[in-house]
């Protein structure tokens, strides 16, 4: 007979296996339901809704953290909870749209506004895509019996492994047996991917090229960002009145280059200090230095990374590259575009700038606008300032001080799309530019939402709505060109502003003091969430290209 101790290690060995196998069921379950709605949010969830949900998360974080933590002068000053969300929504969407003087933020909160608008910059967003569409693929094709199955490997290729591991990956056919491959199996590796003759072998070839299109955008990404930071950091250092700025205003050399270069490549327009680059003026080193970030990581990024990959595929004769060049449509990525439409796009950027410098050089430059500057000052600061239209929004001049023709100028210019360009002939469909018809409107939403500009007449509407009494009492602050100008700056995420002025006011309040950030800094806290909901709209605005389509007025 067994004694009580053997019964109880029984007993104990029984409860344990059972909490295991309740263990392992739970595991399973979780993993299922992980996957399931990994799934969902892959192939079920408008990309829409995804996006707008990183955006507000990311928001929401940012405002949290800024929250907690304490700005400069925590006695003086302590900023509103609607103004920190404001803030940090202008970050994620990279509006650079204020409510707050950027020097009542401790050197913690930027550098949560740094990581902000690094993570809402557009390249970084496309990165993030580019890992969604490399998942989505190969989630269409998984089937897990082929993962525990032997590989095939061969010595003389290893661009074999490659594919057999891509064809895994995806769940499609593999050769590994050699006893089927001799006889049956009829799947072997195509060096040109011209050759493949099935579906199932042009999806992982475009399973490797997003693969390696992925590692070269986090190249672009990084390389770039240490470029700028680099450079800025010398320029300051060999630069005593560019120093000196930064140290009357108590700030790090190291934080401002990493603050300046993410603003600037992400196409944000924020600096850390109050009076943005208008302090800078005569520091037209810094401000050619900047100029290239601006078109790097915005209108011009789609032209750059072509070239990119025309290069490398030059350099390393890699057939994924071609595949790239050739099939850019099957990849899915906006941001890369056919050979022509990168040029056209190149040209166009150059052509809007080109205009805009002979424009504002016309109105403004004999102006006090310009006043105290030299020649070559002058052109430098010129140039800066139409090149930060799309879309950067930083400032090199006071543009209150602006003559009304150039900003209405700017204000077309930033309701442009960055990728505007003039395309003088019509491009058929080609077979390795992907589907290029145009989907029917078959879908609820699809058939009522209305165009941008019927969107943005409603939020110019509801806010002169809520700011109606001020309309009445500060007529030239409050004008309805104003309000407009700070919407389409919202909407193009651009954050240029005419701002407010003191002197203006019919009948002077001996209370107001001038401040540096924007004009929505004396709006109502209606006419602000309005506005942060315009700076959603806009950072969205590339997926509502069908807006209004369904709308006929004739």
């Amino acid at each position: 007979m067994k004694n009580f101790g053997d019964c109880c290690k029984e007993i104990e060995g029984y409860v344990k296996k059972c909490l295991w196998a309740n263990l392992v069921w739970l595991y399973n379950s979780v993993l299922d339901l992980i996957l399931y709605l990994i799934h969902v949010l892959m192939f079920k969830i408008n990309p829409f809704w995804i996006e707008l949900f990183y955006f507000l998360s990311s928001s929401s974080l940012g405002f949290l953290v800024l929250k907690v933590s304490k700005p400069k002068s925590i006695t003086t000053f302590r900023p509103q909870n609607l103004d920190l969300f404001f803030t940090a929504v202008s970050a994620v969407t990279v509006s650079s749209m204020s409510t707050l003087e950027m020097e009542v933020f401790s050197n913690a909160q930027l550098i949560v506004l740094t990581i902000l608008m690094f993570t809402g910059g557009e390249v970084f967003v496309s990165s993030l895509q580019l890992q969604m569409k490399k998942a989505k693929i190969s989630q269409k094709g998984l089937l897990r019996h082929y993962s525990s199955t032997e590989s095939y490997s061969s010595s003389s290729n290893p661009n074999i492994d490659q594919s057999i591991s891509d064809h895994i990956e995806l769940g499609l056919p593999t050769c590994t047996d050699q006893f089927e491959q001799e006889t049956s199996c009829t799947c072997k590796y195509k060096p040109e991917y011209l050759q493949a003759e099935s579906m199932e072998e042009n999806q992982v070839w475009k399973l490797r090229c997003i693969k390696i299109l992925s590692y070269v955008v986090s190249s672009y990404l990084v390389v770039i960002h240490a470029v700028g930071i680099t450079s800025i950091a010398v320029y300051l250092k060999l630069t005593p009145s560019a120093k000196q700025v930064l140290n009357q205003k108590g700030l790090n050399i190291s934080t401002f280059s990493f603050f300046t270069i993410v603003s600037t490549f992400s196409n944000c327009g924020f600096l850390p200090n109050n009076e943005n680059m208008i302090i800078f003026k005569k520091n037209s080193g810094l401000s050619l230095l900047l100029i290239p970030y601006m078109l790097l990581g915005n209108t011009l990024y789609a032209a750059c990374l072509r070239f990119l990959v025309f290069l490398l595929q030059k350099a390393t004769r890699k057939e994924e590259f071609k595949f790239m060049l050739k099939n850019y449509g099957e990849l899915g990525y906006e941001h890369l575009m056919t050979g022509v439409d990168s040029v056209y796009l190149a040209i166009s950027v150059l052509g809007f700038l080109v205009m805009q410098m002979i424009v504002f050089c016309c109105l403004q430059w004999n102006s006090e606008v310009v006043g105290g500057l030299s020649f070559y000052e002058k052109i430098v600061g010129s140039f800066f300032q139409v090149v930060n239209s799309r879309h950067t929004g930083l400032s090199v001049f006071d543009l209150s001080a602006v003559s009304p023709g150039m900003l209405l100028l700017f204000l077309i210019m930033m309701y442009l799309p960055p990728y505007a360009r003039f395309v003088p002939v019509e491009e058929a469909p080609k077979n390795g530019g992907g589907n290029l018809r145009r989907k029917r409107f078959d879908g609820f939403w699809e058939r009522i939402m209305l165009s941008p500009l019927i969107y943005l007449a409603i939020f110019v509407f509801s806010i002169c709505v809520t700011e109606r009494e001020k309309i009445k009492r500060d007529p030239l602050n409050f004008n309805v060109f104003n309000i407009v100008f700070e919407v389409i700056s919202a909407y193009g995420n651009v954050g240029f502003s005419t701002g407010y002025s003191c002197e203006k006011q019919i009948n002077p309040d001996s209370n107001c003091q001038n401040a540096t950030y924007g004009f929505v800094g004396r709006w109502s806290d209606g006419g602000k969430l309005i506005l942060i909901v315009v700076m959603f709209f806009g950072r969205l605005k590339k997926l509502n290209k069908q807006g209004g389509r369904a709308w006929k007025f004739s």
